[in-house]
């Protein structure tokens, strides 16, 4: 079920909201805004909310034999991947950015935020269809760059969609053909990455895939490998 409101601060804040007073929140069930208020991003940063964007959140109960929640970034991603390639005219390309943005080249088409609410990841997902924000240091698009925007509802059933494919791969499979089926859509090996919060000095190095776990292998410029499990990743170059 999708279920749209014309307003509201956050979908993720509403979805944990919902959680901590003990409601049910089904999965598979979907919450999609019109306009946010008060979204976020990581660090805390400002979720755009430009008018025919997607912006929508939905809830997973990983179990015991699930694999790790922090892998649902990488599901979210493929997912999304899935839904907006056919989207995206020759010759650009969209890629998977470690972990948890899809870009058109060098720009940044969405982005996913994690949130645990006791035994439930909830899963926020802005993908910027009509309206790309203006991010200083930041490139930024919106596939009504490259065609008409995509109708948002019709986005929002297939991303759905997908979303309970991957889920149910995800569970069946574990995160073997996940990892590697991310990193056949992520940007190509040996990419230039800078790895590191927002006023520290970045781990510079290049992609060497992903660890069996999900995590970002970094080869740095002595030769060695560097296994990153949590950061601001940027293209370098």
């Amino acid at each position: 079920m999708i279920r749209t409101v014309l307003e509201t601060g956050s979908t993720n804040a509403d979805l944990a909201a919902r959680l901590l007073a003990a409601d049910r929140v089904a999965e598979g069930d979907w919450l999609v805004a019109d306009r946010q208020t008060a979204g976020k991003g990581r660090q805390g940063r400002a979720w755009f909310d430009g008018h025919g964007n997607f912006m929508g959140s939905t809830v997973v109960r990983p179990g015991s034999s699930d694999p790790p929640p922090a892998s649902l970034a990488l599901l979210a991603g493929l997912a999304l991947h899935e839904v907006v390639a056919p989207l995206v005219p020759p010759p650009s390309t969209v890629l998977l950015k470690w972990p948890n943005d899809l870009m058109i080249g060098s720009a940044k088409l969405a982005g996913i935020l994690l949130e645990r609410v006791g035994d439930a990841v909830i899963v926020g997902i802005g993908t910027n269809l009509a309206q790309a924000p203006q991010v200083e240091g930041r490139e930024t698009i919106a596939l009504s760059a490259l065609g008409p925007a995509p109708d948002r509802d019709h986005f929002a059933q297939s991303l759905a969609r997908q979303f309970d494919i991957e889920l149910e791969r995800w569970r069946s499979f574990g995160l073997d053909p996940l990892v590697r089926r991310w990193q056949a859509a992520a940007h190509p090996i040996g990419t230039a990455l800078a790895v590191g919060e927002p006023g520290e000095t970045p781990l510079e190095g290049r992609f060497a895939g992903l660890t069996a776990d999900g995590a970002l292998q970094l080869r740095l410029a002595d030769g060695t490998t560097r296994t990153v499990h949590a950061g601001e990743v940027r293209l370098a170059e």
